[in-house]
């Protein structure tokens, strides 16, 4: 009898069961270590890797220095998934222990420590059955054994003459992590001159400065002249630490700098801008080390200058080796490019540059404000053609009002949010206005103290990108008029002069009637988006029947709108930059009409459209995952339809064939569980249950459903990124911001290999290790470009 074939009631029930225990043994036997002459009791209390799937070559290599003829006909993707090797095989060096995540192999580490002839000494072992290993000759034991100091410094290599190349290579279909492989240096040892180890050891600490200056949030220059070698200018900061080493006793720097002139430039602005371009590329890379083989989102912020050019941040959503949602911050991006340039420009920059694999894309979220309000269609339709399991999707990191909010192209709109930031950073700048703001909210609340109690409560938060930002600023609107006037009076005179101009700027924005009715037309709105949770359809219907009945809604708003302003003696009228458009001989256009057409008709068709955008039907497909939550399972009775939605990520699955039957164990297990088993609450509890490797399947689709921009993160470490960006844009003036000095400063806690970085500068610039001193190649391309 074939199992499943039996009718009745017990069938489907023991072939779940029967999954449930072939899974059970597959992971017992796969967490084996593949070494000859290794037991899992030997093993068992060490930290297992899975065989590189990425790198072609370097898994041979893991192969060939096990010894096991059995494996060598295998293929990359077989090992990985089959087959490990614990950590008593590697290095200590090749292990880094330091990670915050976890401990984690280098990229370039290859097991060396085996037991190759303890058998040989024991004969009774040969009645055992033990591993196949294959005899290597004294040449092949050299080749294990043979140390790698700079194994991945051509990845850097690698990365920059990707983007200095003109469209070079680019008919082949090799991904970016092969490409990166070839280009990896073979077993060799460097044989360094004594000017070259000079030259190493004087980088090394350049490195170390310029280090120390990005983590700290220090610009490298000091002086705003640019002869910063004057003696009528301080020297700069990087001069100023290294000269602090000297006298602090560095004998290499001492040695080095002796000789040389009273006011010669100690680290030039090209070398310079050559350790600032290593540094961000090794950090870079220590960042994405865990997430070049998983799946990963894109997410964009809004944009900001640098260097005189609009970037936009871009962020990558992964879930790590730990089973932890991490978005990390990755760099800036250029996009002054229209749509589909800008989609190539972002996804050269993702794949040959940083070397990631688009392939592994699951989800995009894209902040549409500044110049991105029209090119994040245009942006999000190319990279979804390309990549049709990447969902554009809103992104967590903002209410979805607020996120939609800052995606209208809508002038008006724009102004507001704009001026929302702009009171929230004023009353920030002292405690003192905090103080002022607080007696006025007490002043206008008299009789609700309650409510008082509540506004100021959230005045002492960022209440800019709170679900109910429009209904509080709506409630103290007039009160935030009355304090900035009474700043901008300065009877008392203790504000400064700085604060009285801000507050009469604010405040003479504030008194425009267009603020006041987007103000009120963006709370109604967008009210309705904040019931998502509760019924789609249902805010989706309330938005269609507020369209059709669009002057009704329109009245009552203007009407509300008008009595906000009375009470700060607002006038109603038709903003100043729009009374000279009237055609000649036409009336003029009352402000009615005016607001109707061209504020709440707009606002209420792109909410709509961007409502309907965000929760089409692949994106509903891939919310429907997040049923597999046990908590989730057991509100809709276990009954759950994910085998249909589970299509969409079908080719992601490990094993797609046992689907079905992998979903019935997983309804089951949690359906008959005991009584004193507590159900996980959340996706990110549900990963971290002991049980879930038992269904790779359903793991597999929950990791997939994590990265989705639009989820929420399971705690504030998963976006210390986005946090710390924002410090360092607030705290950082235009002029002073850097990419790489950004990268650093928000990665400040990423591990830092100054060896390697010394080895890379070596690589791409092997004509100035030769020279005694690595700055005399500096100051000849000086007299060149100055006699030129």
């Amino acid at each position: 009898m074939v199992l499943g074939e039996q009718d009745g009631p017990w069938s489907s029930y023991i072939c779940a069961i029967y999954i449930y225990l072939l899974s059970i043994y597959t992971i017992y036997f796969i967490s084996m270590c593949v070494a000859p002459m290794t037991t899992r009791k030997r093993c068992h209390t060490f930290v297992y890797y899975k065989f590189i799937f990425v790198f072609e070559r370097r898994c041979r290599k893991w192969v060939e220095n096990c010894r096991r003829a059995d494996l060598e006909d295998k293929s990359s993707e077989q090992l990985h998934k089959q087959y490990r090797l614990c950590a008593r095989h590697f290095e200590t060096s090749l292990i880094c222990t330091n990670s915050p995540y976890r401990t984690i192999l280098k990229d370039d580490a290859v097991p060396t420590l085996f037991d190759l002839t303890s058998h040989l000494k024991k004969p009774e072992s040969k009645h055992k059955k033990q591993k196949r290993i294959r005899e290597l000759s004294e040449e092949d034991l050299q080749k294990v054994k043979a140390p790698r100091n700079d194994a991945d410094v051509l990845r850097g290599l690698q990365c920059i003459q990707d983007a200095n190349q003109a469209n070079g290579d680019k008919g082949g279909h090799e991904s970016p992590a092969e490409k990166w492989e070839e280009l990896l240096p073979q077993d060799t040892s460097l044989n360094l001159t004594p000017e070259e180890k000079g030259n190493k050891e004087f980088l090394k600490v350049l490195f170390e400065t310029v280090l120390l200056l990005g983590r700290q949030n220090v610009p490298l220059g000091g002086c705003s002249s640019e002869d910063t070698a004057s003696p009528c200018c301080a020297p700069n900061n990087i001069r100023a630490l290294l000269e602090f080493r000297m006298n602090a006793g560095d004998e290499i720097l001492r040695k080095r700098f002796e000789t040389m002139a009273e006011y010669t430039e100690y680290c030039p602005k090209n070398l310079q801008r050559d350790l600032l371009a290593i540094c961000e590329m090794c950090i870079r890379k220590e960042v994405l080390r865990e997430m070049r083989e998983n799946f990963f989102s894109i997410v964009t912020d809004e944009v900001v200058d640098i260097s005189g050019l609009d970037h936009v941040s871009l962020h990558v959503r992964f879930v790590d080796n730990m089973d932890c949602l991490r978005e990390e911050f990755l760099g800036f991006v250029q996009c002054e490019l229209e749509g589909e340039a800008l989609a190539d420009r972002l996804q050269e920059t993702l794949t040959e540059k940083w070397g990631l694999n688009m392939d592994n894309c699951r989800g995009q979220a894209y902040n549409g404000s500044g110049s991105m309000f029209y090119k994040k269609h245009a942006l999000a339709s190319k990279i979804l053609q390309q990549y049709p399991k990447a969902l554009c999707t809103s992104c967590s990191s903002y209410p979805l009002n607020i996120w939609i909010a800052k995606s209208t192209p809508i002038f008006s709109v724009t102004m507001v949010l704009s001026l929302m930031d702009s009171v929230q950073a004023f009353f920030s700048l002292s405690s003192q206005l905090q103080t002022a703001l607080e007696a006025s909210i007490d002043g206008a609340f008299q009789a609700t103290a309650e409510r008082a109690k509540e506004l100021k409560s959230v005045c002492q938060g960022s209440w800019t990108e709170r679900h109910d930002t429009f209904e509080f600023l709506t409630d103290l609107y007039d009160v935030l008029v009355t304090c900035l006037d009474g700043v901008s009076y300065n009877i008392c005179g203790k504000w400064s002069a700085y604060m009285v101009t801000q507050a009469s700027m604010l405040s003479s924005t504030m008194r425009d009637f267009e603020m006041v009715m987007c103000l009120v037309v963006m709370k109604n709105v967008l009210a309705y988006t904040r019931a998502f949770g509760k019924n789609l359809q249902a805010v989706l219907h309330s938005l269609n029947e507020m369209r059709e009945n669009l002057d009704v809604y329109h009245e009552f708003w203007l009407e509300e709108a008008t009595h906000l302003a009375h009470k700060m003696a607002i006038e109603m009228k038709v903003p100043r930059r729009c009374l000279g458009q009237a055609t000649e001989g036409s009336s003029e256009e009352s402000p009615d009409h005016y607001y109707r057409e061209a504020l709440t008709t707009p606002c209420l068709d792109y909410v709509i459209a961007e409502v309907k955008g965000m929760f089409c039907e692949e994106q509903l497909k891939a919310l429907k995952c997040l049923s597999l939550v046990p908590s989730v399972m057991a509100q809709l009775k276990y009954n759950t339809t994910v085998e249909i939605t589970a299509n969409l990520y079908k080719d992601d699955l490990p094993n797609p064939d046992t689907l079905s039957a992998e979903l019935h164990c997983w309804r089951i297990k949690w359906k008959h569980r005991s009584r004193d088993v507590e159900l996980p609450n959340t996706v990110f509890d549900t990963l971290r249950h002991p049980d879930i490797k038992f269904f790779p399947n359903v793991y597999t689709l929950l990791k997939i459903v994590c990265n989705l921009p639009i989820i929420k993160v399971g705690s504030e470490r998963s976006e210390v990124g986005r946090r710390r960006l924002k410090a360092y844009l607030k705290a950082t003036p235009v002029e002073e911001r850097a990419s790489s000095l950004a990268l650093m400063h928000i990665n400040y806690d990423a591990k830092h290999d100054f060896d390697m970085m010394v080895d890379t500068f070596a690589k791409l610039y092997p004509e100035k290790m030769q020279l005694p001193n690595v700055l005399d190649f500096l100051e000849a391309c000086d007299q060149d470009s100055g006699e030129m």
